[in-house]
C-alpha cells in the first residue's frame, strides 16, 4: 500500500500515512497530539486546520462539513475539519488554535 507524506506546521513535522487514511490516523504514528481531536466526527470543530497545500489530497468536503466551517467563520475554502478528511496523496496543513 503506498504511503502519503503530510506535512504539519508549524515546525514542518512530517508523517507518512497509508493512502486513504483519514487523518485522525496520525494519533497512531507520533505519542504528541499534534492535531486536538475531540469528536471525531465533525461536529465539534476541535480540529480545525488550514490547508496551505494540496487541497485535492485531502479529498472533498461534503456538504455537512462545508455548512459546519461556515459556523465557525471559516468557509474561505482554505479550511478543513482534520476529523474528515482522507489522505490521498501529499498535503502540508496548518493546525488552527482555537
Amino acid at each position: 500500500m503506498p504511503l502519503n507524506k503530510l506535512t504539519l506546521m508549524p515546525g514542518s513535522v512530517e508523517i507518512l500515512l497509508p493512502d486513504g487514511s483519514c487523518l485522525t490516523d496520525i494519533e497512531y504514528e507520533r505519542p504528541e497530539q499534534l492535531i486536538p481531536f475531540g469528536c471525531r466526527s465533525g461536529a465539534c470543530g476541535a480540529c480545525v486546520i488550514e490547508v496551505l497545500d494540496g487541497s485535492a489530497s485531502l479529498g472533498e468536503a461534503d456538504p455537512d462539513e462545508r455548512d459546519f466551517l461556515e459556523d465557525l467563520g471559516r468557509a474561505d475554502g482554505n479550511h478543513r475539519l482534520a476529523c474528515q478528511c482522507r489522505l490521498l496523496g501529499a498535503a502540508t496543513v496548518r493546525v488552527v488554535q482555537q
